[in-house]
């Protein structure tokens, strides 16, 4: 029995002895494992963040630039406004819109200028507007009251 009692204390001694060394190693690589893990999720979480964050601003961006778009759009109708007033001052001070400035009921007044000009048709007619103007011109270039003009102008048209 003795040496049984021998082989059996070696062998206890020896599985002490392996689990004194193997247990730290162990310990070391779970607790190295478990600082892996941590570290990866630290990452997602990182990597998660950082992806909102650049969806938050690529939203943003494409906001800012639909609202570039339309100011943009804005300044183009603002340039053509500024162009159409530009090419109507050129047609006033050429003269050529000289209609524009004179009202229905003062082209009488201003029979025979270039505000009023008559048209003819290709029919050897006057058209409506000249007709009028040339009935306006016969009658005497003396100034009148407004309230005369408006009445001789509706007395002109219902005959």
């Amino acid at each position: 029995m003795s040496t049984v009692v021998i082989v059996v204390i070696i062998v206890v001694v020896v599985v002490l002895l392996a689990l004194a060394f193997a247990l730290p190693r162990a310990r070391e690589r779970a607790r190295v494992r478990s600082r892996e893990r941590e570290l990866g999720q630290r990452r997602e979480q990182a990597a998660s963040t950082h992806r909102d964050a650049a969806e938050e601003r690529a939203q943003a961006a494409d906001v800012a630039e639909r609202r570039a778009r339309i100011a943009e759009q804005e300044a183009a109708r603002q340039r053509a406004e500024a162009q159409i007033h530009e090419e109507r001052a050129e047609l006033h001070e050429q003269g050529m819109a000289d209609d524009e400035l004179v009202a229905d009921d003062e082209r009488e007044h201003f029979a025979g200028t270039s505000a009023v000009t008559e048209t003819r048709s290709g029919a050897g007619e006057l058209d409506e507007p000249a007709r009028v103007e040339t009935s306006r011109a016969a009658a005497d270039d003396e100034p009148r009251a407004p309230s005369r003009v408006a009445a001789d102008d509706d007395q002109r048209l219902s005959t």
